[in-house]
């Protein structure tokens, strides 16, 4: 059945309205008819089976037949501090991690970045991030979408550490397995900051910094994997070690 977010706001009294550019997708694309299904999101962890009474131009209307909690949302909260990347490689990112249960995406501006200007990732491009999100999030069936933050820099980013429960940041340097670090905190490790670096690595600077506030290296093998990848394989490793 085909899932779609929409505003908390839009849902009353066992309606749901749809008025913005999902009316297009279902009505034009999916071609589907009054009498027809499909599962709301409130994007607070609920969803709605909903049966499509009227559609129109501008605006769909539905009528909620069951209020359900999504069970998909993951228990340990990953937010991802993802070095930014050319733009095709960090939509990756953004895709794959969120289906795999990513909770938070920052993407940090590192001294080997393509991106090394914040100012250059303009509103039409976090628009964009976040309707890859946005999508990833309804095709995965996820109850909750992403948040997707300002870019910022490194030693900014550092700055929230004390947040979480244990932070990490990969490493191709001869340190202990994701899976080792990971099984001694497993009591412990609900809230995660995962750094993933830039296609060249941080720099020593950058590894003096995460180090100073002790954040732990971990190795995903002996193979060097790209930036991308290791984002990605390193996500599903944490959620599948802590479920």
């Amino acid at each position: 059945m085909h899932r779609f977010f929409v505003d908390i706001s839009d849902i009353s009294a066992g309606r749901v309205i749809i008025s913005d550019s999902r009316v297009h997708q279902i009505r034009d694309v999916l071609r589907m008819k009054t009498g027809n299904q499909i599962i709301v999101l409130d994007n607070k962890g609920f969803e709605y089976q909903t049966r499509l009474l009227s559609i129109s131009t501008k605006e769909i209307v539905g009528e909620i037949i069951s209020k359900n909690r999504c069970e998909s949302e993951p228990r340990t909260q990953i937010t991802l501090y993802q070095s930014l990347l050319a733009r095709e490689k960090f939509e990756f990112v953004l895709q794959k991690c969120t289906e795999i249960g990513v909770t938070q995406f920052i993407p940090v501006i590192t001294e080997r970045s393509i991106v090394r200007k914040a100012e250059k990732i303009t509103k039409q491009k976090l628009a964009r991030f976040e309707s890859i999100i946005e999508e990833a999030a309804e095709q995965s069936s996820r109850g909750k979408i992403p948040l997707l933050r300002n870019p910022t820099d490194l030693s900014e980013a550092l700055l929230a550490a004390d947040d979480y429960d244990i932070c990490l940041v990969g490493s191709t340097k001869n340190c202990d397995s994701l899976k080792k670090i990971l099984r001694g905190h497993k009591s412990q490790a609900e809230r995660i900051a995962l750094f993933i670096g830039p296609e060249g690595g941080f720099s020593d600077r950058e590894l003096e910094l995460l180090g100073s506030r002790e954040i732990k290296s971990f190795s995903l093998g002996k193979r060097i994997l790209r930036t991308e990848t290791a984002a990605v394989a390193a996500t599903a490793i944490i959620l599948y070690e802590l479920g």
